[in-house]
């Protein structure tokens, strides 16, 4: 192969990363830094008692409370992530709460019998604060869910948010019997 084939070679793929580039940084710039919590809040199953909404209500664990009526700071959540809630059935998600790491400033013989359940997962530190910033962005102060929240938690053809397609349709139809 002589020397000019291979700049050539060169050449031909460097232009191709470079076009390339402005692609994959417009897509890296529009992605929501918070998908690595909606991945979370999905894994760890905080839907299963709070749901997708986050408005919560009954669950395995009992009436989970409303995370869009939240008033905890994202410090609070995070703590509350990481070693549930004392005497309530919302799980710790840190291994080794309330043994090798104290929780609301107890551990297990402070706690007694009002020790939270242990979650299905343990959570890393990241996880918990991925977690806390996604509801944070996305559930806490929000108003009752929206049919765009219901696709972008699931997709467009998901099933569940069909109840939002219905309830965004009733308005205008009412609108239209008015008339």
């Amino acid at each position: 192969m002589t020397i000019f084939r291979i700049f050539s070679i060169a050449a031909i793929a460097g232009s191709m990363v470079a076009a390339l580039y402005p692609i994959t940084a417009y897509c890296q710039s529009n992605a929501d830094p918070t998908d690595p919590g909606k991945a979370v809040f999905k894994r760890a199953n905080c839907m299963g008692c709070h749901k997708w909404h986050g408005n919560g209500g009954g669950g395995y664990g009992g009436d989970a409370l409303s995370l869009r009526k939240t008033e905890l700071t994202r410090e609070q959540i995070i703590e509350t992530v990481r070693c549930g809630r004392p005497g309530t059935g919302m799980p710790f998600f840190e291994r080794g709460a309330y043994d090798s790491v104290q929780c609301h400033g107890m551990n297990r013989q402070d706690a007694g019998n009002q020790v939270p359940p242990e979650a299905g997962v343990f959570l890393r530190a990241k996880d918990v604060e991925d977690v806390a910033d996604y509801v944070i962005a996305h559930i806490k102060g929000k108003e009752e869910p929206t049919l765009a929240e219901c696709f972008s938690f699931f997709s467009e053809t998901s099933r569940v948010c069909d109840i939002y397609k219905k309830s965004e349709q009733a308005p205008s139809s009412s609108a239209a019997k008015a008339q």
